[in-house]
Order: C-alpha cells, then structure tokens, then sequence
C-alpha cells in the first residue's frame, strides 16, 4: 500500500491517543502525520512511532495535502472542518454524531456493512460506541435468522465521557476512598462511583435520552434495516473501560442457542465466552484494550410467546477502542 499523509482532528484526547496507537499496532501506511488540536495544544506534541510529532492547529489550512482524515472532535469542530478537509481533497472517518445520520454520508461497522464505503462523497461516520458493541455480534444472528426487534439495556463506562469522564471517576473514588465529599461531578449529572446513572445524553418528549435513541436510528441505517424496531435503556456505570450490553433479539426464522452460538463463534470480530458452569462470561476487565467483542449467557427468551424466536445475550468490548479508534482505523484500511 502507498504511503498516506494521515491528520488526526482531535489527536490529544482519549479517541484521538487510541487511533495513534491503533494506526501504529496496524501498520497503516503513514507516510506523514498531522496531528491537528486546539490552541490550548500549542507546543505540546504525541508519540508516534518512536517519535515525537508536534501538533499544529486545527484550521482549515492544515488539511492541505492530507489524504485521510481521521476525526476525534466534538460535533461542532467536526461540522466546521471536515467540509473544509474534503474540498482540499481528503477523505474523512468522523467518530462524531455530526454527519452520522447524512443520507449521503456512509455510517459503517466494518463487520456489517463494509460495502457502504464506496459510496462516500468524503465523509464517513463512525457509529456511537454503544451502537458498534451491539450490532458486531447482532449481525451474524440477523443474517442467519432476519432480527425484527431489539431490546437493549446498556452499561457504559465512564471512557464514554472521554478523558474528562475516567478522570473523574478515578477522582470521586479517591476522594471516598480518603473519605473526602465528592463536590462537583462534571461531566456527570451525580456522583457515578458506587452509583448508577440512567441517563446519558437529553431527553426527548417520549423520554428517551439522545443515546438510547442512536441504537435505533443508527442500527437502522447500518443494517439498512428501516423497520427494525429497538427499545434501549442507556446507563452509565462506575467502571473505568469497556461498556457492556444485554441484548434480547427477537427473529423472523428459528434460531437455537446452539446455532447463535456457532454463529458467534465464527464471526468477525467476536468472541464467544460462553460457560456458565465454570463461570466464564464477558467482563469489561477482561474486554478492555483489546478489539473483540466478547458474548455469552447466550439463552432462550423465556417471555417471548409460544413458537416465537428470541434470543437473549450479554456483550462487552472497549469503547475506546473498537466502539471508537479501532472501527476507524479499520474504515481507513478499506480506504487504501
């Protein structure tokens, strides 16, 4: 593959970080890196290859002569350079909610719908981070046994806040630790070590948060599945890394536990953990830094009604990575 000339929007936060890394463990061909941050980021440089690469500011200019643009940003910077990126001739991979809902902007999961890259006008979503951990092992099933519904309850990290959110989960349990108040909470509504928050993202006027709602938006249009019908309850959990999921899908044909889990077990970018008796099943300790998607406590529905097939799971994989860097190094590798 010919060497690219590689920009980073965002390269000094958390996504930004895992996609260097991920660049590098991947060999991707760079020949030039541009990593491109705020002004605050003036002077400050990242790790590359063994080197160190200064980071230049995020304009427009600084695209000129890029080829590939991976995207780490906040919608709003997303929204006013990506364009810029495209009319100077790169092509970007925007981990964002900016673009992700475009008609004419790809939203891909490598896994499912790696065909949709080509039909790109210079912009590709990356999906939410929720959304790739769910739809990597839902995939195979739908394939075999067309899914028809989704129902889904998430458990997410604090990494999906980015750095500010592990940061201050690490902060509040040393403060309890020492038996200190916690105080201001930000980015979290309340206090998240030893609590649960079942809210991420506003509400809409049926009481959905903004999360919950990109699982059927977005897995929709991934699968290109219009009417899938999903219902999601997002919660963020005290755990530092990887989100996890359970997941109940309900069928148009029969499918076994024994069939899903040959299924599974054969698909990209999954790994089944699966045994119950020996008390193995996925963890967010054991999926963090890591790219697979972890399934198991694969079982029967035993709500759905007589002669219905439904299936229910437990999922986990590292947001970071492949709920985020990973998924676009992999739509960058297509590209070249």
């Amino acid at each position: 593959m010919s060497e690219k000339t590689v920009a980073i929007l965002g390269a000094t936060g958390v996504v930004g970080q895992q996609m260097l890394q991920c660049l590098e463990e991947r060999n991707f061909p760079v020949g030039r890196l541009v990593p491109l941050a705020s002004e605050r980021s003036v002077g400050k440089t990242v790790r590359f290859v063994g080197e160190d690469v200064p980071c230049e500011v995020a304009r427009p200019e600084a695209f000129e002569g890029v080829d590939i643009v991976l995207g780490a940003a906040d919608d709003a910077t997303a929204r006013e350079l990506l364009p810029e990126a495209v009319r100077r001739g790169a092509v970007c991979v925007d981990n964002s909610h900016a673009f992700r809902l475009e008609p004419d902007v790809p939203l891909v999961v490598p896994e499912i719908n790696a065909a949709d890259i080509a039909g790109h006008h210079g912009i590709i979503a990356n999906p939410n981070c929720a959304t790739i951990i769910g739809l990597v092992p839902v995939w195979p099933l739908h394939q075999a046994a067309g899914v028809t519904r989704l129902v889904v309850s998430t458990y997410q990290a604090a990494s999906g806040a980015g750095i500010a959110g592990m940061r201050e989960l690490e902060r509040e349990q040393r403060a309890l630790a020492a038996g200190e108040e916690v105080g201001e909470t930000a980015p979290f509504a309340y206090q998240l070590a030893e609590n649960l928050i079942p809210q991420i993202g506003g509400f809409n006027e049926e009481g959905y948060t903004s999360e919950e709602m990109k699982m059927l938006n977005e897995g929709r249009k991934i699968m290109h599945l219009p009417s899938l019908r999903v219902n999601c309850t997002c919660v963020r959990v005290p755990v530092v890394r990887s989100h996890s999921e359970s997941i109940t899908a309900e069928f148009e044909r029969p499918l076994s536990v024994e069939e899903a889990r040959e299924l599974l077990a054969a698909a990209p970018g999954v790994k089944v953990v699966d045994d119950p008796t020996a008390l193995r099943y996925p963890m967010p300790l054991d999926t963090s830094d890591q790219d697979l998607i972890y399934v198991g406590r694969i079982r029967r529905d035993l709500s759905a009604p007589e002669g219905a097939s439904s299936l229910t799971f437990w999922c986990c994989g590292d947001q970071i990575r492949k709920g985020a860097a990973t998924n676009a190094v992999q739509i960058a590798e297509y590209l070249v």
